[in-house]
């Protein structure tokens, strides 16, 4: 298909995106979906209400920061495989977040860790360089998710500490990519 003419991050499976008010469609099959938000929401299943609650905030984020959890979708189908992409952390010192949530039918396949090493690359290769401030990128996962653990290791993030995460009134391990980190590894 390859039929996603929005995008404007590729990597080899996956196209990027904004967000737009008419995806509150895709925004519940992924944020309504308990298995996808009961480790990074104390609510647990969400209402439609709260997912386009949610929906508006990326939106809201993108416009004023420029950077949003985009929804990603699988070039060979156009099927909306998740969303990973960057959040405002500690904009005075270049810091980031990332974050990944991908459609719980598509797990298992490594679109968590494609997703991820297309964002980091957006965001030290260009966004570094086309007037954000990218030092680092943070990241956190609730406690009980070792499949995330285990893919921040692998992708080069160091563990720094454990932060309170208000959405899951949990302390998350948390971790850093520095830009120097990131280019040394080469990625």
């Amino acid at each position: 298909m390859n039929d996603l003419p929005d995008t404007f991050l590729r990597t080899d499976r996956l196209g990027f995106r904004l967000w737009r008010k008419a995806d509150l469609d895709l925004a519940f099959g992924l944020w309504g979906d308990y298995a996808v938000t009961r480790l990074i929401d104390e609510r647990g299943q969400l209402s439609r209400e709260q997912v386009r609650e949610k929906l508006l905030g990326e939106i809201a984020t993108a416009e004023q920061f420029g950077v949003q959890y985009w929804p990603i979708f699988l070039l060979a189908t156009d099927e909306h495989a998740g969303c990973c992409g960057l959040r405002p952390y500690d904009l005075a010192a270049g810091i980031y977040e990332i974050g990944f949530h991908i459609r719980s039918t598509l797990w298992g396949r490594g679109y968590a860790t494609e997703a991820a090493r297309g964002v980091m690359a957006y965001a030290f290769d260009e966004l570094h360089f086309d007037g954000l401030n990218v030092q680092a990128l943070f990241a956190g996962h609730n406690p009980q998710n070792e499949t995330s653990s285990k893919l921040l290791k692998k992708l080069g993030f160091r563990y720094t500490h454990d932060e309170f995460y208000a959405p899951t009134g949990m302390d998350h391990p948390s971790y850093l990519l520095t830009a120097e980190s990131y280019q040394q590894k080469n990625f």
